[in-house]
């Protein structure tokens, strides 16, 4: 546990009972009526009761003292203690989201945070691969491969972030891990986004799950001319990503039945548990043909459910060693640093420089806001010098 869950959880045991179980039910509602992620309500509870800690220590001894003067005066300590803007915005989204729930229930005699502006958070510009820098990294895969077929007596080490597994043949090691079916209890899983209900990601580390750096299955494992299932699993991993445009949980959270193969089409479950279909192209087909027939057999298990990426234990793969997948390819290839959601950006981004409409590439991406989706018209100077000469009398 982090020295903030700590704090959080001391800050929580020493308010008001009342306040405490304000907390808990706003808490409930968000998970269960607002279908909020783990992640952001876990992070609208210790804002939560970050705030309430502020209006105790002010001499508030009841929920009904809060008032806008505590809200102003908690954002300017958290100012002063050196809270970004961004992290300002959130705290005051989350005060606001609180004082509208409380008073619909009763808790409060007005919604107290509704004047509550928040600061406008500077937004940088994604780093984004050019799409000769984006070809390379999809071939990465195929590379590593060559080298590991070139080395046949041993295992020939690759970026990718699963450990190997072990014993005699290609059967791996199994890591206990159930994934279910979409049907399945449980709560969401924290990620940069939703997650359906009890994966095997997002596991401690330490645990004996958490799958750890190690090398591609030996040719002498498999045989020398079949292909590493590994490798066959992270180009379709690489494919999806970039091909898509889909968060990396919404890749680790998708089942073999959630792929269209006759359309080219995969059912995406995005944040806030809303279902999206995403296109996927010719490359990502060919990966995903491999991978279903040469690549996913050799790595499940009983208990894989219907996960359609796995990890080399043959459970679900974890978003924490995707992301270790992909910067280890990156960086194999000699590229800049590149995680899953620059991927993302770059699929955005590609897209809009090859003349796809904004609001196709908000569909695609599962924006609930066209502003989110407003940052990847940042386009590159030669398309905008494209376009002048083009349409300008004078160019």
């Amino acid at each position: 546990m982090t020295d903030q869950r700590r704090g959080t959880r001391a800050a929580h045991e020493a308010l008001p009972a009342p306040m405490r179980e304000a907390v808990d039910d706003f808490a409930d509602h968000l998970a269960r009526v607002r279908n909020r992620s783990a992640h952001t309500v876990r992070a609208y509870v210790t804002d939560l009761v970050s705030l309430l800690d502020h209006a105790v220590r002010m001499g508030c001894a009841d929920l009904a003292e809060l008032d806008l003067t505590v809200l102003r005066s908690w954002l300017a300590k958290q100012r002063t203690m050196g809270a970004a803007r961004t992290s300002l915005a959130r705290r005051a989204a989350a005060a606001r989201t609180f004082s509208a729930w409380a008073h619909r229930t009763g808790l409060l005699a007005g919604d107290v945070a509704a004047p509550l502006a928040s600061p406008k958070a500077h937004r940088e510009l994604p780093t984004v691969l050019r799409a000769d820098q984006a070809a390379a990294l999809m071939d990465a895969p195929d590379r590593s491969r060559a080298r590991t077929t070139a080395d046949a007596g041993d295992a020939a080490p690759t970026p990718s972030g699963d450990a190997a597994p072990t014993g005699d043949g290609a059967e791996p090691a199994r890591d206990g891990n159930l994934a279910p079916t979409r049907s399945g209890g449980g709560a969401p899983t924290p990620d940069n986004g939703a997650m359906r209900p009890g994966r095997d990601d997002a596991v401690p580390a330490g645990s004996g799950n958490v799958p750890t750096p190690n090398q591609a299955i030996a040719p002498a494992q498999r045989g020398n001319d079949a292909p590493d299932p590994v490798l066959l699993r992270d180009r379709l991993l690489l494919e999806l990503l970039y091909g898509t445009g889909v968060r990396i949980s919404e890749a680790c959270g998708l089942d073999v039945s959630d792929v269209d193969q006759a359309r080219r089409v995969v059912r995406v479950l995005g944040k806030g548990g809303r279902e999206r279909a995403v296109p996927y192209g010719v490359p990502a087909q060919r990966a995903l043909d491999a991978w279903l027939a040469r690549g996913r057999p050799a790595l499940a298990t009983p208990r894989s459910g219907r996960a359609l990426l796995l990890g080399a234990r043959g459970g679900r793969l974890n978003p924490t060693t995707a992301r270790r997948i992909v910067a280890g390819y990156a960086e194999a290839a000699g590229l800049p640093r590149v995680t899953p959601h620059g991927l993302r950006h770059s699929a955005a981004t590609h897209l809009l420089e090859g003349g796809a409409d904004l609001r196709a590439v908000q569909e695609l991406l599962g924006h609930s806001s066209l502003a989110s989706t407003q940052i990847y018209t940042h386009v590159s100077v030669e398309r905008l010098r494209a376009a002048y000469r083009q349409a300008h009398p004078r160019a």
